[in-house]
């Protein structure tokens, strides 16, 4: 598998593409990271409102227990105690329930502003690695001798743009269909550089 281009310049604008795509997703993690603290935040009144009604419940058990020793009036005089303390719950179970909603906001916020433009370009870069590694594991898979560079000369003058056609010789398709050599070697290593891929050696002429 040809994870990386074989030619300098492509393999050096390849890794920086890849830092720069792990940078990318390192920023974005680090804000999702700090909207879903922001958003926690809000949960704050919640737990104030827990913490008052477990105190408050407590307060009121307290209270109810020690009526509860009076003669002749305790087990009547504890039960406004024990309802106001049932009250105290409601309040504790509201904060609660505060609490774990901002969580659930919080979390959604901070993965959703996180993954939209991680998934963006990470896709796109994904797209065009696959891409790459595919076609160039192609081409090495070919070029296994010197004679297949034939068929990406005749790629090259299908695809390559005229300049650098005419940079090879005056005439590169007559020069093809005579198997010149040095021009099938030139038009493939022209091929083969924008695949990435390192041309072969100069064959040697007699």
């Amino acid at each position: 598998m040809t994870l990386y281009a074989q030619t300098p310049w492509r393999r050096l604008r390849q890794v920086v593409a890849d830092l720069l795509v792990v940078a990318w997703v390192v920023l974005w993690v680090q804000v999702g990271r700090g909207v879903h603290e922001t958003v926690g935040r809000l949960a704050s009144p919640g737990r104030t409102l827990e913490d008052a009604g477990t105190s408050l419940s407590e307060s009121l058990a307290s209270a109810g227990d020690t009526v509860a020793r009076v003669p002749l009036v305790g087990d009547d005089a504890r039960g406004p105690f024990t309802a106001a303390g049932g009250a105290a719950d409601s309040i504790a179970r509201a904060g609660v329930q505060v609490q774990d909603s901002v969580e659930q906001l919080a979390l959604l916020l901070g993965v959703t502003i996180a993954a939209v433009p991680i998934a963006l370009v990470v896709g796109v870069w994904w797209v065009v690695r696959t891409r790459f590694v595919r076609r160039a594991g192609a081409a090495r898979r070919i070029l296994d001798s010197a004679a297949d560079l034939d068929l990406f000369a005749l790629r090259a003058l299908a695809t390559q743009p005229v300049r650098a056609l005419a940079g090879v010789s005056d005439d590169p398709a007559a020069a093809w269909r005579r198997g010149d050599p040095e021009v099938v070697h030139a038009l493939a290593s022209l091929e083969l550089r924008a695949l990435g891929l390192r041309p072969p050696a100069v064959p040697a002429t007699d």
